[in-house]
């Protein structure tokens, strides 16, 4: 019974296998056509950019269309906007270039490096004889863009240096050098920082600022003020730091110079820098003109044998003629400074020039302890420091040699991680500035 079932239900071999074959083959999809096109029509096509929308699309036919005349109006109104500005840039174009050209030729002439000369004569409107430092007079051209209302004899002008003809003028005919000399800020040194010199406090403000602040004393009295004060010593005995008290103290105008400033490579600029200098005083006036090193220019004149010292001589000769001139100096004071007046000219030291002459000795013990005390009260001091040992020595030490002692003892302690300056400290620097100031110096140089 059982192989009963087992065949009724499987049936023979081989008929169980072909069975499963045929089911096989009959679950297999059944073809079925393709699905026609979702779009009929022409094949869309694609867009060319933001670019594309805004050309106008090709019109069919192209003669007697509308769109196709006002796009051809657009473009004719394109064009006439075109012309029009091409021809008013050639309107505009040759003026330009005109102007561009004569700009350029005025930058080649101010361009170039020019020389500085003086006006001698105007001939007329066009021509001028100007004559400079380094050469003879010359009749030149004055070009037609200088200002002729500025431009008179004596003025500063600028000249061409290859024509040397006038391409401009100088404003401030004023030399470059003695802008320089004005001293427009104030020294901080005050007669208070002297140490000692009264009396040379007292003469010297009775010569320059007296006169200036005061000039009715002289006039009821019926004595003309000093023009001119000197101040001579050995060096480092206070001259210089005096005169820059005086710049401190008193309102004037105050014009320092170096006696060496006054020396020049060419012929005639000594003098006429010296001349500049008093001129530049006078319109600052009321004024004070320092001359430090004066030695340097007014040495005594002698048979001079080269064309330099022939040139100093005739810078001294200016500078006596501007203190002692026709014309009036009576808001100008002359402050002269130096080491050796002995080696000065006579013309240059006597009265009606030079009206006062003030000496700077070396510091006698009363003024030794004052500058002590003016330059050891801002340091910072021990308390076995006995200024009174370095008072009383009998070495002659001038005031900037007391100076050089205080900062020598200030840099020693300072060497040896100290805050406070000893005994010694001072006695090692006056050892040693007393060493560096007679090294090398003959004895009896200065008497």
């Amino acid at each position: 019974m059982g192989q009963n079932q087992s065949g009724f239900s499987g049936g023979p071999p081989g008929f169980n296998q072909g069975g499963g074959g045929d089911k096989k083959g009959q679950e297999k999809k059944k073809y079925e056509p393709p699905t026609g096109p979702t779009r009929i029509g022409h094949k869309k096509r694609k867009s060319g950019g933001p670019e594309a929308a805004s050309k106008l699309p090709s019109i069919a036919p192209s003669a007697r269309c509308r769109l196709r005349m006002l796009k051809l109006e657009r473009v004719k109104d394109y064009l006439l906007i075109e012309e029009e500005f091409i021809m008013k840039q050639e309107k505009i174009r040759p003026r330009e270039e005109k102007h561009e050209e004569e700009r350029s030729k005025v930058d080649d002439i101010r361009g170039t490096p020019v020389g500085v000369g003086t006006l001698e004569e105007i001939v007329d409107d066009n021509h001028a004889i100007v004559s400079s430092a380094v050469g003879p007079e010359y009749y030149v051209n004055i070009c037609s863009f200088v200002d002729r209302d500025q431009i008179e004899p004596g003025s500063t002008v600028l000249l061409h240096n290859k024509v040397l003809s006038v391409v401009g003028v100088l404003a401030d005919d004023v030399d470059p050098m003695v802008s320089v000399m004005k001293v427009d800020k104030a020294p901080l040194e005050s007669y208070a920082d002297i140490g000692g010199l009264e009396k040379q406090i007292q003469e010297i403000k009775e010569a320059v600022e007296l006169p200036l602040t005061h000039p009715e004393l002289y006039e009821d009295i019926g004595i003309s003020p000093p023009k001119g004060v000197i101040l001579y010593g050995e060096p480092g005995t206070g001259k210089t730091l005096l005169a820059r008290a005086v710049a401190n103290s008193t309102s004037a105008t105050f014009l320092r110079v170096v006696g060496s400033e006054l020396i020049q490579k060419y012929l005639g600029d000594g003098p006429k820098l010296v001349r500049e200098l008093f001129r530049a005083a006078e319109e600052m006036a009321p004024s004070i003109v320092f001359i430090d090193e004066i030695d340097a220019i007014g040495t005594k004149r002698y048979e001079a044998t080269s064309g330099g010292e022939r040139e100093i001589q005739r810078t001294m000769l200016e500078l006596l003629n501007q203190l002692d001139g026709f014309d009036s100096r009576g808001d100008i004071k002359v402050l002269l400074a130096t080491n050796r007046i002995e080696t000065l000219d006579p013309a240059l030291l006597r009265p009606g020039r030079i009206d006062r002459k003030i000496e700077f000795p070396f510091p006698d013990e009363k003024t030794k302890r004052k500058i002590f005390q003016i330059h050891a009260a801002k340091m910072t001091l021990a308390e076995d420091v006995n200024l009174e040992e370095l008072v009383m020595t009998k070495d002659n030490l001038s005031g900037a040699d007391i100076k050089a002692i205080c900062t020598e003892a200030g840099l020693m302690a300072l060497r040896e991680r100290r805050m406070k300056v000893t005994q010694d400290d001072f006695r090692k620097a006056r050892e040693n500035v007393l060493y560096k100031k007679n090294e090398g110096v003959p004895e009896g140089l200065y008497l």
